[in-house]
Parts: C-alpha cells; structure tokens; sequence
C-alpha cells in the first residue's frame, strides 16, 4: 500500500502539498508513513482536488471552511490517537478506539512494535 500511496501523491501535487502541512515537525518518517496513508485514506473532500478551486460565494465559503476546518481537526486527531495507539501502546476511551480502529481498517503496519498492557502481565503471573 505504501508503493500506492507514493504514486497517488506523486500524481496529485496538490493533495501531496496539503498533507505534508499535517506532519508534525518531530515525526519519524515511519511514523508518517503511517498516519499519512490514514489520513489520506480518511481525508474525503477536506484534501483539495486535483484541478483548479471552485468558486462559492463568500459567506458560504466562510461557513464551508469552518466547518472543514473542525472536520480537519478531528480527522488530524484521529489520526494521531491512532499512531500514538499503534506504535506507542497509547490507550483510548473505548468510543475513540473502535473509531479509530474502524477508520484504519485496512492499513498494514508490518513494523508496530509489540505492546504488553499491566492486566496482561499480572494475568500471566497469576
């Protein structure tokens, strides 16, 4: 999928520019990988199209980008809780996780480390 994910960029200039705002500065580049393909995966119509910018009338396009502005923030969330899930071991509120879970249906991270959680470990000794 990453190979797919490279040549989709590569076509569209634009949304390979509109991703790479998202990346944090500290992120490793496996790490992006990852979330990269999530977001794209989950981005819908928040990524821009491929050809020019349509026009809407002012206000509407006022209302438009806060509301793509919040959807951008929570699919930017999402995707981070996921990431800190995956290679991190980073737990969520059960609602969050099968959202996130649901929302990466499909991405194969081959190189995730292994995760042992406190209940884990203390059923294994008992």
């Amino acid at each position: 999928m990453a190979q797919e994910v490279s040549e989709y960029l590569s076509q569209n200039p634009r949304v390979a520019a509109w991703v790479e705002t998202l990346r944090p500065d500290g992120e490793t580049d496996k790490h992006w990988r990852h979330r990269r393909e999530f977001l794209l995966r989950n981005a819908g119509d928040l990524a821009p199209a491929g050809g020019a910018a349509s026009a809407h009338p002012e206000e509407a396009a006022d209302a438009e980008s806060g509301t793509r502005s919040r959807q951008l923030q929570q699919l930017v969330s999402f995707s981070m809780a996921w990431a800190n899930h995956v290679f991190l071991g980073c737990r969520y509120p059960q609602k969050v996780m099968d959202k996130i879970l649901s929302m990466a249906e499909g991405i194969k991270v081959t190189d995730a480390p292994i995760h042992t959680t406190r209940d884990e470990l203390v059923a294994k000794k008992g």
